[in-house]
Order: structure tokens, then C-alpha cells, then sequence
């Protein structure tokens, strides 16, 4: 009996591989064996990144709160400490985007804040 290989789904494997390399530039987007290396790698650093970008976006937004609280005298880790201490329950996405977008907003909590 000869051998059976289901050529129909070893190309539809390929094919699937291939759509997602497609936008990949030279050989990455058209050579089977560069492409599905190269498909794997980026899926690995995508994976990566996914939790590197919460890391990055929570500097950012420290360093934001950081700058705004500077202006109004006081250091975050102050500020930061003091805001704990009166029971405010405010994310630092949520300060770090007053102080940048409203500031009459964030100087009110800098105000309740040094009370």
C-alpha cells in the first residue's frame, strides 16, 4: 500500500504560516523554513512585550505623576505615601492622565493631599 502524507493539510498548515508572515520583508515573507523561524521569534517577543509594555507604562505614568507633584512642592513618593495615608484609592494611570490633562484637577488632590 503506498505511503499516505495528507498533502492537503501539510499546505494548509503552510499556507496558514505563510498568511501570517505575509507583511515580513525579503525572504521572511516567501521561504517556508526563514518564514515559519522567523514567525516563531516574533510570537516569542511578542509574548515578551505583552508584559514588558505593563512595565513601561507604569514608569511612565511615575514618572508623570512625579513631575506634576514636583511642581506643587512636594516628591511622589511623598505625594504617593500621603495619598495612601488619607484613603484615596486612585491608580496611577488615572493620576498620571490628570496631571497631564487636567492639572486644576490634580492640583484639587494635591490640595485634599497636604490637608
Amino acid at each position: 500500500m503506498p505511503r499516505s502524507v495528507n498533502s492537503v493539510a501539510s499546505r494548509a498548515r503552510r499556507k496558514k504560516l505563510m498568511k501570517l508572515t505575509k507583511g515580513q520583508f525579503g525572504r521572511r515573507k516567501n521561504v517556508w523554513t526563514v518564514a515559519k523561524n522567523s514567525l516563531e521569534k516574533g510570537l516569542q517577543y511578542a509574548y515578551r512585550d505583552r508584559r514588558a509594555k505593563k512595565r513601561t507604562f507604569r514608569a511612565l505614568w511615575i514618572q508623570r505623576i512625579n513631575a506634576a507633584a514636583r511642581l506643587h512642592g512636594m516628591s511622589y513618593s511623598e505625594f504617593m505615601g500621603k495619598l495612601h495615608k488619607k484613603d484615596i484609592q486612585m491608580s496611577r494611570k488615572v493620576l498620571a492622565d490628570l496631571a497631564m490633562n487636567h492639572p486644576d484637577a490634580f492640583k484639587a488632590i494635591v490640595d485634599a493631599v497636604k490637608k
